[in-house]
C-alpha cells in the first residue's frame, strides 16, 4: 500500500497493497480553516449510548467552528491524573457552532477512555482542536455515499449533516460487530435519502452482502463522491466498486498520535529518505484521496 504525494510513494500504514492515497491540497471552496487552539472544556452530557460507547457533549466554542473531518485532541483524565498524560485524538462526532458545543463519541477500550468515561457534567476536560485536513465536497456534486464501519462512522456524522445542509442526497452504509453498536442510525435517520445497516452477527456485513447496495449507489448519477472510515475491506471495495463508476473517494485515516499537530511525527505515514519525511496523518490528513491500483 502507498500514499502518493509530489508523484512518490512511501509505505502507508496498513491499507492493503492495491490502494493508494494521496494528500489533498486544498480545502472546501468557501470554507475557512481555523488554526487548532488550546481549550478548557465544560463537560454537558457523558452519557453511555451503546455497549462500550459513550457520547461526551462539551462546551467548546473554538472546536466548534471545525468541518467535518477534523478531529480534537482530548486530554482523557483529570489534570492531577500524571498517568495518562497523552491526549488521545477523537472525531468531532456533530458540530453545534450556534451553542459553541461539539460531541465525541468514543469507545472504551483502555485506561484513557476508561477514564474519560468517568468525567461528570461540570467538569474541565482539556482539548485542542479543530486539527486536521477536513473532507472536500467539491461544487457541483449532488449526492454522496458515506461508509463507516465501528467508531469510523463518528468521522462521517457531521459530513452527512453538512451535506443535508447543502440540499445534498446521502446515501449511508453505516456497519458494527452487532446491531447495537452500529453507530449514527439516529442522524441518518434524520436526512439520509437511504441507507442501509450491516453486522458481523448476522453475517450482513460480508463483502458479498454489501457489494449490491453500494454498487447501486454509487451507480446513481447524482453520487459524485465517496467519504469511507473504520474499515480496510470497506475502503478497499468502495474504491473498486467507485472506480468503475467514476466516483471519486476519500478516506479518513486513524493513526496513533501523541501531540496531533505535526511537532511529533509520531504519526509519519512512511519516509522518502533519510532527508525528507512523508506525510503524516495528523497535519496532511487525516482525510486523504483513495484510488484502487489496478494491474
Amino acid at each position: 500500500m502507498t500514499l502518493e504525494s509530489a508523484e512518490r510513494h512511501v509505505p502507508q500504514l496498513s491499507l492493503p497493497d492495491r490502494i493508494r492515497v494521496e494528500t489533498i491540497e486544498v480545502g472546501p471552496a468557501g470554507e475557512t480553516l481555523y488554526p487548532p487552539g488550546f481549550e478548557r472544556c465544560v463537560v454537558l452530557e457523558n452519557l453511555p449510548i451503546a455497549p462500550e460507547h459513550y457520547r461526551m457533549r462539551l462546551q467548546a466554542p473554538r472546536a466548534s467552528t471545525g468541518l467535518p473531518g477534523q478531529f480534537t485532541m482530548v486530554r482523557t483524565a483529570p489534570d492531577e491524573d500524571a498517568h495518562l498524560l497523552l491526549p488521545r485524538p477523537m472525531a468531532v462526532y456533530r458540530y453545534r457552532p450556534d451553542d459553541g458545543e461539539i460531541d465525541l463519541v468514543y469507545r472504551v477500550i483502555g485506561e484513557g477512555t476508561l477514564a474519560m468515561s468517568e468525567r461528570r457534567n461540570g467538569e474541565q476536560v482539556a482539548i485542542v482542536g479543530p486539527v486536521g485536513r477536513p473532507f472536500t465536497v467539491h461544487p457541483g456534486t449532488r449526492g454522496v455515499l458515506l461508509v463507516g464501519r465501528g467508531i469510523g462512522t463518528c468521522s462521517l456524522t457531521a459530513l452527512a449533516e453538512e451535506a443535508s445542509r447543502r440540499d445534498l442526497s446521502v446515501y449511508g452504509l453505516l456497519s458494527g460487530r452487532s446491531q447495537d453498536v452500529v453507530l449514527g442510525t439516529e442522524v441518518f435517520d434524520s436526512l439520509a435519502h437511504k441507507y442501509e445497516t450491516a453486522n458481523d452477527g448476522d453475517g450482513s456485513s460480508s463483502m458479498e452482502r454489501v457489494r449490491p447496495f453500494l454498487a447501486e449507489v454509487l451507480n446513481l448519477d447524482e453520487v459524485g463522491q465517496a467519504f469511507v472510515c473504520g474499515a480496510n475491506r470497506l475502503v478497499d471495495l468502495t474504491c473498486e466498486l467507485a472506480a468503475e463508476s467514476g466516483v471519486e473517494v476519500q478516506v479518513s485515516l486513524e493513526a496513533p498520535m501523541a501531540c496531533g499537530l505535526g511537532y511529533c511525527h509520531g504519526c509519519a505515514t512512511g519516509a522518502f529518505g533519510e532527508l525528507e519525511e512523508s506525510p503524516l496523518v495528523c497535519r496532511d490528513g487525516p482525510v486523504f484521496r483513495a484510488s484502487r491500483v489496478t494491474g
